[in-house]
This record gives C-alpha cells, sequence and structure tokens, in this order.
C-alpha cells in the first residue's frame, strides 16, 4: 500500500514536471513571437488641432487636411539626417533670408518655402532644372529680375533670389488672393491655380483637387514649420555647437572684368573653392562683364573659416536648442 501511494506521487510530480515545461515552453514561444525585431520603436506622431501660416489659420479636423497633415509630419520626423541637416543650416540662412521677407511685405512664415524647395541648399539643381534656395526655372528668374547667363547665374545667389521669389509670391498673392494659393502657384504655377479655381468653382485653395506634387507642398510647408518651432517633441536634440555658425563677410564690388577668378580669389585671401562657395552664382572661370556691371562678392573672414573648440556660436532661435 505504501509503495502503491509512492509510484502515485511520483507520477503526480512528473505530470506536473512536464505540465509546466509545456507551459512554459508555449510561454516561451509567445515572448519570441511578440518579441519586438529592432531595438527601437516607431510612434506616430499626433496631428494638432489646428495652425497658423502665413496669417491664414488651417484646422485639421476634416479626413483630406488631416490626412496630408499627418503623412507630412510623420515624414519629416522620420526623416532624421535630412531634417537634423535643415536646423543646422538654418541657423546661418535664417538670419538672411528673414530681414528680406520682412522688407518686401512677405510673411515670415513664407521661408519654409525655401525650406521645402531646396533643403535650404543655395546649389540645388532638380531634374527639371530649377536652380538654387527657391528653385527657379530659368525663364522665370530673367521675369523677375535675376541675371541668367554662362558666367553669372544669380538663381544660386541667395539674397536676390529671395527677393524675386518675394516679388513672385507678392504677385502670386495679388492675384490669387491668399498665401496658401500662392504658395501653391509656386509649385503649380499661377496660371494652373487661377485655371483650377474656375473649373472647380472654389476660391479656397486647400480645396482644390490638384497633382499629388502640388497637393503635398503645402503640408510640407506647414509639417516643417510644426518641426521647427517644437523640435525636442518631435525628437530633434541639439547642442548650440552642432549648428552651423553664421558667416562673415567682408564685400569687395568689382565693375570690371575679372580675366581669373582663381587669382581673384588669391588676391582676397582666400581660395577658390572658397570664393564659389560663398558666390555660387559665378558660373565660370572668369568674369567678362562687357556691359560693366557692379558685382558685389562675398569674401569671408578669415575667423569665419574656422570652428573653433569653445567657441559660442550665435543660434538664430532658441527653440533649437536642447535645455
Amino acid at each position: 500500500m505504501k509503495r502503491n501511494i509512492i509510484y502515485i506521487f511520483l507520477a503526480i510530480v512528473a505530470v506536473s514536471i512536464i505540465t509546466v515545461m509545456i507551459l512554459s515552453n508555449n510561454d516561451s514561444e509567445k515572448v519570441e513571437l511578440e518579441r519586438p525585431q529592432v531595438l527601437s520603436m516607431t510612434a506616430s506622431v499626433d496631428v494638432p488641432g489646428e495652425m497658423m501660416f502665413a496669417g491664414e489659420k488651417i484646422a485639421f479636423d476634416r479626413y483630406d487636411l488631416y490626412e496630408r497633415m499627418d503623412r507630412e509630419l510623420n515624414s519629416f520626423t522620420y526623416f532624421h539626417s535630412t531634417t537634423l541637416l535643415l536646423f543646422k543650416r538654418a541657423n546661418r540662412l535664417f538670419p538672411v533670408i528673414e530681414p528680406i521677407l520682412k522688407k518686401e511685405g512677405v510673411p515670415d512664415d513664407i521661408k519654409y518655402l525655401a525650406v521645402i524647395e531646396s533643403s535650404l541648399d543655395p546649389r540645388a539643381v532638380s531634374p527639371a532644372r530649377a536652380t538654387g534656395l527657391w528653385q527657379f526655372m530659368s525663364g522665370t528668374a530673367q521675369q523677375f529680375g535675376l541675371e541668367v547667363s554662362s558666367e553669372v547665374d544669380e538663381r544660386y545667389h541667395i539674397e536676390k533670389s529671395t527677393v524675386a521669389a518675394c516679388r513672385y509670391l507678392k504677385d502670386a498673392y495679388r492675384k490669387l488672393g491668399s498665401w496658401s494659393a500662392a504658395a501653391l502657384s509656386y509649385n503649380g504655377g499661377q496660371a494652373r491655380i487661377t485655371s483650377e479655381f474656375t473649373k472647380q468653382q472654389t476660391d479656397k485653395a486647400l480645396d482644390l483637387w490638384l497633382v499629388e506634387e502640388t497637393t503635398r507642398y503645402y503640408f510640407r510647408m506647414l509639417a516643417i514649420k510644426t518641426l521647427f518651432e517644437n523640435p525636442a517633441q518631435y525628437g530633434f536634440v541639439l547642442r548650440s555647437d552642432q549648428l552651423y555658425k553664421p558667416m562673415e563677410f567682408k564685400e569687395v564690388s568689382v565693375s570690371s572684368a575679372i580675366p581669373s577668378l582663381v587669382l581673384f580669389a588669391n588676391d582676397n585671401g582666400i581660395t577658390y573653392a572658397q570664393l564659389k562657395d560663398f558666390n555660387s552664382w559665378l558660373r565660370d572661370t572668369k568674369l567678362t562683364n562687357k556691359s560693366g556691371k557692379n558685382y558685389t562678392f562675398l569674401i569671408p573672414t578669415r575667423e569665419s573659416l574656422y570652428y573653433k573648440k569653445g567657441e559660442k556660436i550665435k543660434i538664430h532661435d532658441e527653440r533649437w536648442i536642447a535645455r
């Protein structure tokens, strides 16, 4: 009898062990199946309820407005390397762009148009040959006062191209009645936007059915503005020494021909590469200048050319820096 009890006890223990092993194995399989396959998690960011852009209020409660903003906001949030670079470049370029917009009577938010047009690269060239910070086509550039030739292309001139962009946008604003429509026309063309207003019987730019590139265009500006005003909220953490510092220049005006821009650069204490870097509107190794036009060259100071350890870089917008 005693032996039978022992056998029964051992059988119960064996069954218990097997059951635990089966359950443990199932739990392990479940844990393995649920284990993340990447080392970091990706969360969808929230779309704001509304925002202001160029003095115009946009609410994101309607399905299409919400979903377009959601797409672009998440795109810029997780396009990490490119978005980080935008902050760095903006620290150098926004101090140049913003005073021009103000002087020309254009809303400050329009600077974000340059951000999405060229990624703030003054030498950007699109597959369609749109060029410079504001991505002008050759004909439109000349129409709005920029010189475009084999030796000089002012689409690459930061200040002059910004003035030309302001003129285009003010002209579009007068014709179309809103900055949102003017911004869409910068991508889709004034004639196209005007025509679509008539065809679709609406005067609201964001109600238009347009090609995808133009439809996304405005919301990309809204998204990048949102990130630029709240970088830490979207995971972008920068130190002041990681932003590109504003450059200091002396201006050299010339109204005669320059047979060799290499020698001109050397005479002014910089390399030819540095001359071209800060005067990208120069498109040749010489400047013939038969008309005797006055050109102003930006010559960087020697101090500006170097980053120094412990140097305090001027921050254009304190919101960009982690505290």
